[in-house]
């Protein structure tokens, strides 16, 4: 199941994909500076965990007017205690579009669709200010700080909030 944003595809990552990314192959319709670090880290996790191949896992962020992968995004499944985390990254090409809020904000109000999930939440290193601003963007709101990382939750735990 993929979903679509105003800018963006978001559809669940392929075996084949993330063994290409995994062997260092490029393929047609990836951004030239896809896959990214973190990517790579997501591919090598899915030969682990193929139950994030599918629609509550991990999904490439698909730039819809090029048709080129551009980042990914995930869902850290099954949710503990009702609680879901999301991961995301953009390529540096297309980074300050504001993809990643984009691909975010929807990615939760899936996430938040399931029965089996209340909130959805993400860590965020101190170090990392984008990726702040990324959630505060989407809605999010800081919940704890522990000095180096920070961690933020959906709001209000509900999908209507983040119209």
């Amino acid at each position: 199941m993929s979903l679509i944003t105003d800018r963006l595809l978001l559809r669940p990552w392929t075996e084949a994909e993330a063994a290409a990314v995994r062997a260092g192959e490029r393929h047609q319709g990836w951004a030239p500076d896809f896959p990214a670090e973190g990517d790579v880290v997501i591919a090598g996790l899915l030969a682990e965990r193929p139950d994030w191949l599918t629609e509550f896992g991990h999904h490439l962020v698909v730039e819809r007017a090029t048709g080129e992968v551009v980042g990914s995004i995930g869902l850290f499944w099954p949710p503990e205690d009702g609680t879901v985390e999301i991961g995301y990254g953009i390529v540096p090409s297309r980074r300050g579009r504001r993809y990643a809020a984009e691909a975010t904000v929807a990615l939760t109000r899936f996430a938040l669709g399931s029965p089996q999930v209340r909130s959805v939440s993400a860590q965020v290193e101190r170090s990392n200010p984008a990726s702040v601003r990324v959630l505060e963007a989407a809605g999010f709101t800081c919940v704890a700080d522990d000095g180096d990382v920070l961690r933020f939750t959906s709001p209000a735990n509900h999908a209507a909030a983040l119209e």
